[in-house]
């Protein structure tokens, strides 16, 4: 066997995994090897927030600094063991019905999908054959606004989720930006929901119009926070807790508390730098998985 390639067994599943030396984060040195031991470590958090959702992939197999692509359909080498479920795809770009997804429910297919350099994974607002059992609300800045300026429309969108009974829990995207995930009941369609998130970033941004925008339009968002609603339509994703993302050092979408934000409004971390890895994991150690309350259901979100 080439020295390149290793025979793993994780939970009972044989893999073989390769190149565990190749640098996929160059300004950070950090390695396919480093990137495995990351997901397999943060499994245990990061695994329920998977369990039951369609991933979608992104995938630098030549690095950060390379070229990368997303994947949704399941690859043509995957091992049969690995869950997979044939969905509707609305919005395909390349018009298809239905794709076959890859479900990450177990260590095993975390581990295969970390090996072939899947970096970073996104995962839709709800499960497999269910309605939205979360609402996300992707706060975006246009500079010069940054972190800080999205601390402060999350302090502000919290009040407001509040008020109608939804709790918010707050994450850095792991880029500039950050989202507020909430649970919900996985009663009301995703049309329902996302026609509820429109409406109060509308709200907002009527009430802070020098700080918030709700429309799309890039012109809009110099110096601004724009609430980007429409990640809850059926067909988007939003970057899951914890995972892994393609910057210069290897950052990762991490959960926060909410004193984390009101200090990062204030200019403090979370708004200088994002958290890497290994500041993650030291963070679940010490303090577990912020986000566990979405894992345990919500309300209906109120009408008009």
């Amino acid at each position: 066997m080439s020295a390149e390639r290793l025979k793993v067994d994780v939970e009972g599943r044989s893999l073989e995994l390769s190149n565990l030396d190749k640098v996929l984060f160059p300004k950070a040195g950090f390695t396919k090897g480093e990137v495995i031991d990351y997901y397999t470590r943060i499994a245990p958090v990061l695994l329920p927030h998977l369990r039951d959702r369609a991933v979608t992939r992104i995938r630098f197999p030549n690095g950060v600094d390379g070229g990368s692509f997303f994947e949704k359909n399941a690859p043509a080498a995957t091992p049969s063991w690995v869950r997979t479920e044939t969905l509707p795809a609305p919005g395909s770009s390349k018009g298809r019905e239905t794709i076959d997804y890859v479900v990450a429910d177990d260590l095993p297919t975390l581990v295969w999908l970390a090996n072939l350099a899947a970096l970073e994974l996104h995962t839709p607002q709800w499960k497999v054959g269910g309605h939205p059992d979360m609402m996300v609300v992707d706060l975006d800045p246009g500079a010069p606004a940054a972190l800080k300026q999205c601390c402060r429309v999350a302090l502000l969108m919290r009040d407001r989720l509040a008020a109608d009974g939804v709790e918010a829990y707050p994450k850095t995207s792991g880029k500039k930006g950050m989202q507020l995930c909430c649970p919900i009941a996985g009663t009301q369609s995703a049309d329902v929901v996302s026609d509820y998130a429109k409406r109060i970033a509308q709200e907002l941004e009527r009430e802070h119009p020098k700080l918030i925008v709700s429309k799309m339009a890039k012109n809009l968002r110099p110096g601004k926070v724009f609430i980007d609603w429409s990640q809850n339509n059926a067909a988007k994703t939003t970057v899951a807790p914890y995972s892994l993302r393609a910057q210069a050092v290897p950052s990762v979408s991490t959960p926060l508390t909410w004193d984390e934000v009101s200090a990062g409004a204030a200019g403090k971390r979370p708004s200088t730098r994002p958290y890497t890895a290994d500041e993650v994991l030291e963070r679940v150690a010490k303090s577990g998985d912020l986000l566990a309350p979405l894992l345990d259901g919500g309300p209906e979100l109120p009408g008009r």
